[in-house]
Parts: C-alpha cells; structure tokens; sequence
C-alpha cells in the first residue's frame, strides 16, 4: 500500500514539474514590443586614419523599437543621423544633420534594400563562446559577407523584440546584438551595449519632419556620391 502512494506521489510530481517547465522557458525568451537600447561606440585604426577615429571618439548609438517601427540614431561631434524605417512597408527615411545641412533622403523598400544590399548572402556560424553584458547571457556568432568580410556579433538569445527587421545584418542572428562590429573604411567600428529600457516609446519618435530638411531622393545620393569619387 505504501509503495502504490510512494509512486502516486512521484507520479504527481513529475507532471508538475513538466506543467512548469515550459512556463520558465516562455518567461525566458519574453518578446518585447518596445524598448530602448543604447551603445558606446569604439573605433580601432591604424596610424592612418587616427584623425578620422578622433572624429568618432565619444560617439553614441541608440536604437528605439515600437511595433514595427524603428529609430537608429547616431551622435558624434559631427553631427547626427537618424534612420526611420517601417517594417511594413519596408520604407525608410534617413535624416542628416551636420553643422548647417540638413538633409532628408526618401527610400522605399527596393531602395533601402539596395541601400544594405552587402548584407544579402550573409552567412553566419554560431559559436559556443559567450560573455554576459548588461546581466544577459551572450553567444558568439561570426558572420561573413560574400565579400570576404568578417564581423563578430555577442547577441543576447533571451533578448526577443517582435519587430526582427532592426538591421539588415542581423537577419540569421538568434537574439539581440549587445556588442558588434562593423566597418567604416579603413576603421573597425565596435558598438558596445550600456543601456537597455523596456519603457514604452513615444509614437512622435517615429514621425517623419515636414519641414526643415532638404529633400533628395535615393537617387540623387547615389548619383552625388558616384560623382565624388570621379
């Protein structure tokens, strides 16, 4: 008799424990909505473009997150660009300020595609290295363009926010980037992690100036840029 309530016993137990196991793993890998996430941004040069570096030196990135919608800013001496895009209609809106320009440039989704098209093909392998920033647990993963390029990416798996298209090159990454890099030139660009806020984030944020900037569209930049170079 004892040993039918010994088994009844771990018989309830058991179940218990796998009604609660999936609880832990969905408070785990929470989606978020909305939120805030900020960076340090470290440039690493070599004698050569040292005065280019000091240009960035204290330089900062933020990222806002709502529904669908995000805003990449980015602060130097310089100046600052912000990057609006709607992930549903792919469109995107880059504002330029710097010293006296203000420069608004229109793109929708074909454009704003072209715009990030070295990031088409990534392939990325997942490593088993981590490191914890801002009390998350990060993995490794290292990704390459089909240039050749290489870049490492610490993302954070528990760290899930509903809209996936904050970046182009985080497509096939698992989790959220604290830590990666980029290139600018000749410069390796690390982007550090220090700030995350789940609070809600103003839709004005999002909004789009009407007046203030002056308009080009993506095809004038190109065309600018490519006379430039010549």
């Amino acid at each position: 008799m004892k040993t039918i309530k010994i088994q009844a016993l771990v018989f309830r137990t058991v179940i218990a424990c796998l009604f609660l196991l999936p609880v832990r793993q969905v408070q785990a890998q929470k989606v978020y909505n909305e939120g805030t996430v900020t960076y340090n941004v470290v440039v690493s040069t070599g004698n050569t473009e040292t005065r280019a570096a000091d240009l960035l030196d204290g330089a900062r990135m933020r990222m806002l997150i709502k529904g669908n919608q995000t805003r990449t800013e980015v602060t130097s001496i310089l100046g600052t660009t912000v990057t609006l895009q709607d992930g549903r209609s792919g469109a995107a809106v880059v504002l330029n300020e710097y010293g006296d320009q203000k420069i608004m440039i229109l793109m929708n989704r074909e454009e704003f595609e072209d715009r990030n098209k070295k990031f088409a093909g990534i392939q990325v392998e997942l490593l088993n290295e981590t490191k914890t920033i801002l009390g998350y647990t990060c993995k490794l993963a290292v990704a390459t363009l089909t240039d050749g390029t290489r870049f490492k990416v610490y993302y954070a798996p528990d760290l899930q926010f509903q809209h996936k298209n904050y970046g182009a090159q985080f497509q096939a990454i698992p989790g959220f980037p604290l830590e990666y890099e980029s290139e600018l030139g000749k410069m390796k660009v690390t982007y550090l992690a220090d700030k995350i806020s789940f609070d809600p984030v103003a839709a004005a944020q999002f909004d789009v100036p009407k007046t203030g900037y002056r308009r080009m569209t993506y095809e004038e930049v190109k065309k600018s840029q490519g006379n430039q170079r010549n």
